[in-house]
């Protein structure tokens, strides 16, 4: 057996804890230290000028990764009759009304996103308190309430990530993997900081996107130039 404490120190070595490095060399970097048996997920981490605790300073959103995540969601969606049938059609793997419901609420969540038509949220709204806290409540600002449940639920599995700021005024969110293109991770990282980016809140004052990050899932965080993403 390796030592896991060799393999991190082997890992962490050559990068500059206070350095700023550029988009490309920074995603080279995180490439080559990801050596877990495992394909590691490649997660981008930014601190933005927000307070989230004032309405108008709330960061949320969803970016389409132009690459896929990498990862293949478990989709839920609550829905009925023809509709129902739309979302079993185009590859959700869990679809129910009341009988969904009663699933949920008893504590059996067998799935990553959660997408409703406007009719269930009356339903859905009562999961408040099972949905809310890991971040699976249906949203219209996200795309996973809607009519087009065809449109939600390939967005869902072809590599939609959503976002939503935390109360350090974090946002987080998974951006590929480690045995992805170097190029393929760099347009995905874009496409998300450019997402951010276009969700800045009215109330947000002074520098909107303060530090940046990547890192994969065992391995240690590269700071990134915000310019260059």
């Amino acid at each position: 057996m390796s030592n896991p404490g060799k393999r991190v120190t082997a890992a962490r070595d050559g990068v500059s804890r206070t350095k700023l490095y550029g988009l490309d060399e920074a995603v080279k970097m995180v490439k080559e230290r990801a050596t877990a048996k495992f394909d590691e997920t490649v997660e981008i981490s930014m601190n933005l000028g927000v307070d989230p605790r004032h309405a108008d300073q709330m960061v949320r959103g969803v970016c389409n990764l132009p690459n896929g995540s990498g990862r293949t969601l478990r989709v839920a969606v609550f829905a009925r009759g023809a509709k129902a049938d739309e979302a079993t059609k185009a590859g959700a793997d869990i679809v129910g009304a009341e009988d969904l419901f009663e699933v949920v609420n008893g504590g059996k969540i067998d799935f990553d996103r959660c997408i409703a038509t406007p009719d269930m949220m009356p339903l859905v709204g009562r999961l408040g308190k099972v949905l809310g806290p890991r971040g699976l409540m249906p949203n219209p600002k996200v795309g996973t309430v809607s009519m087009d449940v065809t449109g939600a639920v390939k967005a869902a599995k072809g590599g939609s990530v959503e976002f939503r700021v935390e109360k350090a005024g974090i946002v987080h969110a998974a951006v590929g993997k480690a045995s992805f293109d170097a190029d393929k991770l760099v347009t995905n990282i874009k496409a998300f900081a450019d997402a951010v980016s276009k969700a800045k809140p009215a109330g947000a004052k002074g520098t909107y996107i303060q530090r940046v990050a990547i890192s994969s899932t065992m391995g240690p965080g590269v700071k990134i130039d915000p310019a260059t993403v």
